[in-house]
């Protein structure tokens, strides 16, 4: 399969959300311009965006609701459950171990890792928080499929390349910082402060 631009992989899991709503409604067909408004795209956009993985729909019909959705679901690989642990045990680490959305995706927070001894040893959501000294010897054991870093800047470079040394290979990164990793390593950064600069633009923009 050819590269896919990570933007139109982002899209799809909007189209899905979108899709997924529609099936709980009892939707037969949606129409391309239906899942433009929620993807932030284009009918034609839209079209394109699925064309890379196949011919779905019909002229003047629509997409085929559950059909669709089960295609997308095997293209972002949401067929399996995937092996996640967390880095950081402060508030955004708190705030994501407690998100259900994982769980109903199929990523299992399998394990939080904290410095904190107040921390260590106790459960934080259901999940036990481990002293991150013992997160390589136990990453060596049972490998994970994703890492999530939720640590100040000043040890998330050194937290990712222990967690790429120890087999890691997607990180999710909400350190405020940017991380230099082997190109293999495929890393998405979350950036509040950058967000929130991007709808003060936004504002600023509307009011001129």
């Amino acid at each position: 399969m050819r590269q896919v631009a990570l933007s139109t992989v982002r899209r799809l899991a909007l189209y899905l959300q979108f899709l997924e709503e529609l099936e709980h409604k009892g939707k037969q067909t949606v129409s391309s311009r239906a899942l433009a408004e929620r993807g932030g795209a284009t009918p034609a956009q839209v079209r394109k965006d699925l064309s890379f993985f196949g011919s779905f729909g019909k002229r003047g019909i629509g997409y085929p609701v559950g059909r669709l959705a089960a295609r997308i679901r095997d293209i972002l690989g949401l067929g399996r459950r995937y092996r996640v642990i967390l880095v950081g045990a402060g508030r955004i680490g708190m705030a994501l171990a407690s998100y259900p959305g994982f769980d109903q995706r199929g990523f299992d927070v399998v394990t939080v890792y904290d410095v904190d001894p107040a921390k260590v040893g106790r459960k934080m959501e259901g999940k036990l928080v481990r002293h991150i000294n013992d997160m390589d010897g136990e990453l060596a054991k049972e490998p994970a499929d994703i890492a999530v870093i939720g640590t100040p800047a000043g040890p998330a470079q050194a937290i990712a390349e222990r967690l790429v040394k120890s087999g890691v290979r997607a990180i999710l990164n909400f350190a405020p910082v940017s991380l230099h990793l082997p190109e293999d390593v495929t890393v998405t950064n979350v950036n509040m402060a950058l967000e929130l600069e991007a709808l003060s633009y936004a504002l600023s923009r509307k009011k001129a």
